[in-house]
């Protein structure tokens, strides 16, 4: 168990992941890869992905699927991990990510998959920046990411109203977010910023990481 200053509690992992089917998965990768090469990078991404959750030995992890539970890959890494498994409800991005904290008795750190570079030290770091709620503590934390939105949101209890009418999916995610958390009266703290895979531009990143130069085209 990561050790965290004083009493506090582990907060939660929750993972948000796409079943990697042909066609389905990183499909704005789809021209640089192909359907059956992004779908196999998809796999990949959410094993490390999981992997990296493991090792921050915080608290207990929940891989909220979508289409649905039902998909092979998720069963077989459930039984393998020993995680739990949701299905991520219908809505959009904002929604099934006040779903995930509303299920949640307690702090908790919500990750994707889309993040090769993310490391077990962030997600302790993540961890520690939640350690002190309320007056003078923090109510958030976050890893930006360069394409304007973030990575990683920890809330130290649910906060359905940050994720309403936010511009999911475009550049503004990130300033949008601020402006409501400071409508909002919580404080915040705003880790290292990070890259993701979104496009197929990032695969030159991802090519310079271990393990990954074979999926360069």
């Amino acid at each position: 168990m990561a050790m965290l200053p004083g009493n506090a509690r582990p907060p939660g992992i929750a993972l948000f992941a796409r079943a990697p089917q042909a066609g389905a998965a990183k499909t704005r990768l789809i021209p640089a890869l192909g359907a059956a090469g992004a779908a196999r990078l998809q796999r990949r991404l959410t094993l490390q992905a999981l992997a990296t959750a493991q090792r921050a030995e915080l608290g207990r992890i929940t891989l909220w699927a979508t289409p649905d539970t039902g998909q092979r890959f998720f069963r077989a890494v459930q039984r393998r991990c020993d995680i739990d498994l949701r299905s991520q409800p219908a809505g959009d991005l904002g929604v099934r990510m006040a779903a995930a904290f509303a299920a949640q008795a307690g702090p908790l750190l919500l990750i994707g998959c889309d993040c090769p570079v993310l490391r077990a030290a962030d997600l302790v770091m993540a961890a520690q920046a939640l350690r002190h709620p309320g007056p003078g503590g923090n109510d958030a934390v976050f890893i930006p990411v360069d394409d304007g939105g973030y990575m990683l949101v920890g809330l130290c209890c649910p906060q359905p109203r940050l994720f309403e009418d936010i511009d999911w999916g475009s550049e503004r995610v990130m300033a949008q977010t601020r402006l409501r958390l400071s409508a909002l009266g919580l404080r915040w703290r705003e880790l290292p910023s990070l890259w993701d895979l979104d496009r197929p531009e990032d695969l030159v990143r991802l090519a310079t990481l271990p393990g990954f130069a074979a999926w360069q085209r």
